[in-house]
């Protein structure tokens, strides 16, 4: 049993299938199949069962994933502690919500890059559940959104919480949140989902939700007066110093 096998084996198990793990390793199908036979042959189990949608892993594969991906962690944590990080390079995969890109991303990625100059980075800006996916099958291999993710095979690592605020426009009076428009994230977004459940519990009726993927979008509907947002504060401070917005208590926290 060696590396290559296990490696091999994670991609077939995260795949579901040959045809794909050869693929994404750019290798023959026979060269694949012929590493998982030999990886069965060694340990004496059958790692995969084929059904109709592709390969699953038996009894004995879930444990060996289990170890497996262990071992890959151990392998990446040695390379990057030994490997001097002016010479690191290839391409990483990064994955961030609107949030983050409109905050504290510039700054992330000028660091990145003083540090390690060779390498290239591939960057998407999308809402968190896409990002989960995109993730979770191989897409991408750094991701900053609202989590954290419950998948044993994902490391999380928790940043300190954007925190919300009421905002309107300046002149406008009324901030009954049971009947003015409300502008939200995205409906897909965890922001959107506890927002609307909150509201649901506080009144007995709510005005129109105005779910927005994009966070500048919410901003400048909320300035313009169509509605007002619980939005990042941090965000909304020069849209208040430039007086296109105002805080507001709706007597709650959000």
């Amino acid at each position: 049993m060696n590396f290559d096998q296990l490696k091999t084996f994670l991609w077939v198990a995260r795949l579901g299938g040959v045809r794909r793990a050869a693929r994404e390793m750019n290798l023959s199908q026979p060269a694949i199949s012929s590493r998982i036979s030999a990886l069965e042959d060694n340990l004496g189990v059958r790692l995969f069962d084929r059904q109709k949608n592709g390969l699953v892993l038996t009894k004995e594969g879930i444990l060996l994933r289990s170890h497996a991906e262990q071992i890959e962690r151990s392998v990446s944590q040695i390379k990057a502690e030994l490997t001097p990080s002016e010479e690191v390079k290839g391409t990483l995969r990064i994955g961030v919500a609107e949030t983050i890109a409109q905050s504290w991303l510039s700054e992330f990625l000028s660091a990145l890059r003083k540090r390690y100059p060779k390498l290239v980075v591939e960057l998407s800006v999308d809402v968190s559940i896409h990002l989960r996916d995109q993730l979770l099958s191989h897409n991408m291999d750094l991701v900053f959104l609202m989590g954290p993710l419950s998948e044993g095979n994902v490391e999380n690592i928790m940043f300190p919480p954007f925190r919300l605020g009421w905002f309107c426009q300046p002149s406008m009076d009324s901030h009954d949140l049971g009947s003015v428009p409300i502008i939200s994230f995205s409906r897909l977004s965890r922001p959107y989902q506890e927002l609307i459940s909150e509201l649901m519990q506080r009144y007995q009726e709510i005005g129109q939700v105005f779910p927005s993927t994009s966070l500048s979008t919410s901003f400048e509907m909320v300035a313009s007066g169509i509605g007002v947002g619980a939005l990042p504060v941090q965000l909304a401070k020069r849209y208040v110093e430039n007086n296109r917005l105002k805080a507001f208590d709706p007597g709650w926290s959000s």
